[in-house]
């Protein structure tokens, strides 16, 4: 049996990364909600 979660940091950047969010209006918007909660970390990379 294989394990389900196999974690590669090139693919969590790609997908959920910074870069990627800022490309997007919708992910501007998701950075924005973030920074006004006072996050610590924005995105995960």
């Amino acid at each position: 049996m294989s394990f389900t979660y196999n974690p590669k940091k090139r693919k969590r950047a790609t997908t959920h990364g910074f870069l990627v969010r800022n490309k997007t209006k919708y992910g501007k918007n998701t950075i924005k909600r973030r920074r006004q909660r006072g996050r610590k970390k924005l995105t995960t990379v």
